[in-house]
C-alpha cells in the first residue's frame, strides 16, 4: 500500500509539472491557431505521462528494462494522437473559416447561409445565432425602407398640401391688400377655414413625431368604453349631418379600459373622421364595441366600398392615403398613423379588414385588470 501510494504521489509531481509547462505554453500562444492549441494539449497529456513514468522509474519502482518498454508505448501513443489532433484542428479550422467567410455577406447586406457539411454542437449553435441574426436583419432593413419610402411620400403629400392653402391665404390676403375683394367677409371666412386646416395638420405631425419619438407621456385612468364612445360619437355627429352620413352606436358595452382618455378620444375621433369622409351620402357608419378573451375590440364600420387587398398592410402607414383620397379634405395621410401609434402605446393593436360594402377598423385594447 506504501509503495501504491509512493508511485501516484511521483506520478502526480510528473503530471503537475508537465501541466504547469503546457499552461504556460498556452498562454503564451492563445492567439495562435486552434490546431496548435489541440497539438499543446497532446503534448501536456502525453508529456504528463512520460513526467510520472521517469518520476517513478527514477525513484526505483520500475526497472530500466520497463521503462523502456512504457518509453516506446507512450511515444507511439504520442504520434497517433498528435496526428489526431492535428486533423482534428485543421477540420475545425477550415469549418471556422467557412463559417467567417458566411458571416461576411452580413457587411454586403446579404443573407447569411449556413456552409455546407457537418459540423460541432458549438459550430451548429453559432451557425443556427447567425441565421437568426440575418432574418432579423433583413426583416429591420424591409422596415427601414418601407419607413423611408413612407418618409418621402410624407414629405411629398405634406409639400403639396401645406402649399395649396398658403397659396390660398396669399391670394386672398392679396385682394384684401388691394382692396379688390368683392366679398371681405367671405374672404376672412375662408382664411380662417385655410388656417385652421394648417393648424389641425401641424398639430397632427407634432403628434406623430412624438409618438415616433417615444414621448408620448399617456396618464390612463379606468374608463368606460360606453362613455368614450358617446363622446366620440356626439364629437363627429355635426360632420356626419354635413356629409349625410347616419352615426350608429347601440352596440356598444359598458366595459372598463385604462387607457388614457384623452389620446383615446383622439383616436376614436380619427377613425369616426375618416369613416365619415369616405362613405357616401345616405350611408352609415357603425361603431361597436365589446369583450373579447384577447382585450377589449371597439370597432368603427364604415361604407366606402372596400380597400384594395395589396393596400391593407399600409393602411396605417404614415403618409399613406387611398388613391381616391389625395385631394382635400383628405388631410395629409397621418390620422391611421397616429391612431395605430397610440394605440401601440397603450399596449393594444389596431387592424382593419374589408366587410360587405366597407371595411371595418378594430382596436384592442388590453383588458382592465379587476
Amino acid at each position: 500500500m506504501r509503495d501504491t501510494l509512493l508511485i501516484a504521489f511521483f506520478a502526480f509531481l510528473g503530471a503537475v509539472t508537465a501541466g504547469v509547462l503546457g499552461a504556460g505554453v498556452l498562454r503564451m500562444i492563445r492567439r495562435w491557431s486552434l490546431t496548435a492549441h489541440l497539438a499543446v494539449v497532446v503534448g501536456v497529456a502525453v508529456g504528463a505521462m512520460l513526467a510520472g513514468t521517469l518520476a517513478v522509474a527514477q525513484a526505483m519502482f520500475l526497472s530500466s528494462h520497463d521503462l523502456h518498454v512504457v518509453t516506446t508505448v507512450v511515444a507511439m501513443a504520442a504520434v497517433v494522437s498528435l496526428g489526431t489532433a492535428l486533423l482534428l484542428g485543421r477540420w475545425v479550422v477550415g469549418r471556422s473559416r467557412a463559417l467567417a467567410l458566411a458571416a461576411r455577406s452580413f457587411g454586403d447586406g446579404g443573407d447569411f447561409t449556413s456552409p455546407d457539411g457537418p459540423a460541432t454542437a458549438e459550430l451548429a449553435a453559432l451557425s443556427r445565432e447567425l441565421e437568426e441574426t440575418s432574418r432579423r436583419l433583413a426583416e429591420s432593413r424591409d422596415r427601414e425602407r418601407a419607413l423611408e419610402s413612407s418618409r418621402r411620400e410624407l414629405v411629398a403629400w405634406i409639400s403639396h398640401d401645406l402649399r395649396t392653402p398658403l397659396a390660398g391665404l396669399r391670394a386672398m390676403s392679396e385682394a384684401l391688400e388691394d382692396g379688390v375683394a368683392a366679398e371681405p367677409q367671405r374672404y376672412l371666412r375662408q382664411m380662417r377655414t385655410e388656417v385652421e386646416r394648417l393648424d389641425v395638420m401641424v398639430g397632427d405631425l407634432f403628434e406623430l413625431s412624438r409618438i415616433h419619438a417615444g414621448a408620448l407621456a399617456l396618464s390612463p385612468s379606468r374608463i368606460s368604453v360606453y362613455d368614450l364612445v358617446g363622446d366620440a360619437l356626439a364629437g363627429a355627429a355635426p360632420l356626419a349631418r354635413e356629409h349625410g352620413v347616419r352615426l350608429v352606436g347601440d352596440q356598444v358595452d359598458a366595459v372598463p379600459v385604462e387607457v388614457d382618455g384623452k389620446e383615446m378620444s383622439r383616436v376614436l375621433g380619427n377613425l369616426l373622421v375618416n369613416a365619415i369622409r369616405r362613405t357616401p351620402a345616405d350611408g352609415t357608419v357603425a361603431v361597436t364595441a365589446e369583450r373579447r378573451p384577447d382585450g377589449v375590440v371597439v370597432s368603427v364600420t364604415d361604407g366606402c366600398g372596400g380597400i384594395p387587398e395589396a393596400d391593407l398592410p399600409r393602411v396605417f402607414d404614415t403618409g399613406w392615403r387611398g388613391s381616391d383620397a389625395r385631394t382635400p379634405p383628405a388631410g395629409a395621410g397621418l390620422g391611421l398613423a397616429i391612431v395605430r401609434g397610440i394605440v401601440e402605446a397603450h399596449q393594444g393593436r389596431a387592424a382593419v379588414r374589408n366587410v360587405s360594402g366597407g371595411c371595418r377598423f378594430e382596436v384592442t385594447l388590453p383588458t382592465t385588470r379587476t
